[in-house]
């Protein structure tokens, strides 16, 4: 699958792929401090953004998209980042492609399993009559009774778009809601990267506990890992300064 991507900056290439729910421009923030020093491919994954849907949804899919990716742009050799599905799929590709990977970042997920947490939220979405709602608020409105976190409704709404014909989803929300257990997958038992990882995760985050260490260095076992404080699951969001200077000092 062809995904749809944005390349900004120069120098060596660092690839970022978004979280559940998201998109490449989530990182458009952050890209603009370091497309100073690096090349940034900021990805839709599929069913996601901009990119095609399918009715394939699984990191084994989403591994093969990002390998035609960078085989199309020519990158022998990368750095990669992900942040929560994002960071399953970066973690998913480098113990598959480890000659590919320069230096992994994965933020504010662990590689074991994580049990459906999402209903509430796929509920909230669902909600959403799309031929009824006459604006952005209309949504908003309906997701209101759903997730009374505006920040959340903010975040989930960026995928609500319009076309000629009215208001579409960018996200394949039907695919998403039937097989949403495939973004909890964990790594496969014996899969290891041994190049130089590092895990940022979020200080007020449930997301990597201390009982995640064993595990992620049984599949990482030259890993470091930062908590960033007084942020999140969405920690690049929360404290983007934090996130660049970690990504800065780890790259360097």
């Amino acid at each position: 699958m062809q995904l749809n991507f944005k390349k900004t900056g120069s120098g060596s290439p660092l690839i970022i792929l978004h979280g559940l729910f998201g998109s490449a421009d989530n990182w458009f923030s952050i890209a603009k401090e370091l497309e100073k020093d690096y090349t940034l491919y900021l990805v839709d994954q599929r069913n996601h953004g901009d990119s095609p849907h399918s009715d394939v949804w699984n990191y084994d899919a989403m591994v093969e998209d990002l390998l035609e990716l960078v085989d199309s742009e020519g990158l022998r050799k990368f750095y990669l980042m992900g942040h929560s599905m994002g960071g399953k799929t970066a973690m998913k590709f480098a113990v598959e492609h480890p000659d590919r990977v320069e230096k992994l970042i994965v933020a504010d997920i662990a590689p074991r399993y994580y049990p459906i947490h999402h209903q509430t939220i796929l509920a909230g979405l669902n909600s959403i009559k799309l031929d009824q709602i006459k604006s952005r608020k209309d949504a908003d409105d309906q997701l209101a009774q759903y997730i009374s976190e505006i920040g959340i409704r903010q975040f989930l709404l960026k995928s609500l778009s319009r076309d000629s014909n009215g208001f579409v989803w960018k996200i394949n929300l039907p695919v998403i809601t039937e097989k949403i257990e495939e973004v909890g997958k964990s790594l496969n038992e014996g899969e290891k990267f041994e190049g130089p990882t590092l895990f940022l995760a979020g200080g007020n985050s449930n997301y990597i506990q201390q009982s995640d260490l064993e595990d992620i260095h049984e599949h990482f076992p030259a890993y470091e890992i930062e908590f960033v404080s007084n942020a999140g699951h969405w920690l690049h969001a929360e404290q983007p300064a934090a996130v660049i200077q970690e990504i800065r000092r780890f790259l360097k």
